[in-house]
């Protein structure tokens, strides 16, 4: 069984939308997207530096493009799941028909203005736990002030809140935690600092009208595949101010049987979980179009023909 994931804000690194402009038709489809959503797509994913797709408003967008973008790259494929990581849970929400593509980057290009004004209010960021147990890390985390942001699972957690409680914790870890790495994000995401945001984007997914999902969609609020379009809908409000439990999501996949992950662009990092946490699962991340062969192998080897009939 096949599980197509996408990734969260921090995959992102300068010019990673390159080479998939390539591809007959890409430039042209995003160039639409970029008119549609009022920004300029090629340009941040092929000419801006580092810290000009650091800012929560341009990133968020840029990844929801280049997953769909690498997924249709991929042929007429029907997974037996899908999910995200984050902001990926948009791309997963296109994978799934419940949102069109457009609907789906309009609607994040709106999260990600409101998260970023969210993010100016105090000045707020988030880092990465390796190692350790996990209960004894949460504790650790709250008695800072921080919160256990994104639960990944693999031995990872992401704390998130104020810059000076990073700092302490810096220089406070955890007990068997091997290092503390802050991570490429403009905020305290998936966090109370983000209420803001929830509200704006409530407001505007009042303007969409979501469709039931084609395939099992696996929410990172709790792991649990959720049938109805306007509940994807909720959730997806929902989830900025949320922690997201990526590791109730890969317990899910292991119930549903998973075979295969494959992880669109810009993929590394959830099939770098999924490698600890799944192990005899078969993984790929889409980094460039030349991952593309090797990807459509594990999926004809992993997709029936049956359920690929069904998506056609």
């Amino acid at each position: 069984m096949l599980v197509l994931v996408a990734p969260g804000q921090g995959a992102q690194t300068p010019g990673f939308l390159t080479p998939w402009l390539e591809l007959p038709g890409a430039a042209d489809r995003v160039a639409a997207w970029s008119d549609a959503i009022g920004l300029d797509l090629v340009h941040y994913g092929t000419q801006a530096d580092a810290d000009a797709i650091r800012d929560t408003a341009v990133a968020q967008p840029l990844l929801v493009a280049a997953g769909i973008l690498s997924a249709t790259a991929l042929g007429a494929v029907t997974p037996g799941a899908v999910a995200g990581h984050s902001v990926g849970e948009f791309t997963a929400a296109a994978f799934a028909r419940v949102l069109d593509d457009t609907a789906a980057l309009t609607l994040v290009r709106k999260r990600g203005l409101a998260m970023a004004e969210a993010a100016a209010i105090t000045e707020t960021g988030m880092s990465a736990l390796l190692g350790g147990d996990p209960e004894v890390s949460v504790a650790h985390l709250r008695k800072l002030g921080l919160t256990p942001a994104n639960i990944n699972g693999a031995g990872q957690i992401v704390a998130a809140g104020t810059l000076e409680q990073l700092a302490a914790l810096n220089e406070d870890k955890p007990e068997g935690v091997r290092k503390v790495v802050a991570l490429k994000v403009a905020g305290a995401f998936h966090t109370h600092h983000m209420a803001p945001a929830v509200e704006t984007l409530a407001t505007a997914a009042k303007e969409v009208t979501p469709a039931d999902p084609t395939v099992a969609y696996v929410s990172n609020k709790d792991g649990r595949t959720v049938a109805s379009g306007a509940e994807i809908l909720d959730r997806l409000v929902g989830q900025v101010a949320n922690p997201v439990r990526w590791d109730l999501c890969m317990e899910t996949f292991k119930e549903l049987g998973v075979t295969a992950i494959v992880e669109v662009s810009p993929g590394g990092t959830l099939v770098g979980l999924a490698k600890r946490a799944l192990p005899g699962v078969r993984t790929l991340a889409l980094k460039t179009p030349d991952d593309l062969d090797a990807a459509r192998e594990i999926i004809s080897e992993t997709v029936t023909p049956a359920a690929d009939a069904a998506g056609a």
